[in-house]
């Protein structure tokens, strides 16, 4: 696994205009490399205005994204286009302006779906549907790139601290139930699907993650964004105010 690497913007802005930036060159790298790309989206404030910028960029196109798998860190357990959804928020922002290869977009289940309101089974499912993405023998895609943000309290995807989900070590994918933010029900991806991703980037934006970020990159609790790491890098793409308890930070 990686190290953490900090890389600091100067502004929620920047921060969001910078990332969507990252992306571009990531997926044509990898796409350049192996034919075809990966991302797992996250939502959030930051995690939105990313996408949000990805498609105000004209450097977009410089992506196939008909050859992007789309898939998502983690869902609120919500019917189909509830504006609560990861998924109704990445829609809006971006994935409604892109040519993209609808059976190649990945949403989890929602409990309008064909398991109803049971995210374990929904959970069930998209563990299989990972699966079915990996390469040979293994569980889920090699991401290349995994998208996450870090909450004021450190959670990451719907991991939150001292909830099972962030211990479990076998499953891919878990319904979480009774999460301390809301909806309390949510399925999301686990600390060894999400280190199965070449590159993890952890997004955090204002004064109310710099606790966390700090706990993330201090070393001081098990956290779960201290946990997260990809194969070949890991990084934390903040902004000032979000970096306000770092002794130091690299520019971007």
């Amino acid at each position: 696994m990686s190290d953490a690497e900090v890389i600091l913007h100067a502004d929620a802005d920047l921060l969001a205009a910078a990332t969507a930036a990252r992306i571009v060159t990531r997926l044509t790298e990898a796409q350049a490399a192996r034919g075809s790309a990966s991302i797992v989206l996250t939502g959030g404030g930051i995690g939105t205005a990313v996408l949000a910028a990805l498609a105000r960029t004209p450097a977009r196109d410089a992506v196939d994204w008909r050859r992007v798998d789309v898939w998502w860190g983690d869902e609120r357990f919500l019917p189909t286009g509830d504006a609560e959804r990861n998924e109704t928020g990445a829609r809006a922002a971006l994935l409604d302006h892109i040519d993209l290869d609808p059976g190649r977009v990945h949403p989890m289940p929602a409990p309008d779906g064909p398991d109803g309101d049971d995210p374990a089974a929904g959970a069930l499912r998209y563990a299989a549907e990972l699966r079915a993405r990996a390469e040979a023998g293994g569980t889920v895609p090699s991401f290349d790139v995994c998208l996450l943000g870090v909450g004021p309290d450190a959670h990451v995807a719907s991991l939150f601290p001292g909830l099972p989900a962030m211990k479990e070590r076998e499953r891919t994918v878990v319904a979480v139930h009774d999460a301390p933010k809301p909806p309390p029900t949510r399925i999301s991806l686990t600390l060894p699907a999400i280190a199965a991703a070449r590159e993890v980037w952890a997004l955090a934006s204002g004064e109310s993650k710099a606790e966390a970020v700090g706990l993330a990159l201090g070393g001081a609790g098990e956290v779960p964004a201290a946990a997260v790491r990809g194969r070949e890098r890991t990084l934390f793409l903040v902004d000032r105010a979000a970096a306000r308890d770092l002794p130091g930070t690299a520019r971007p």
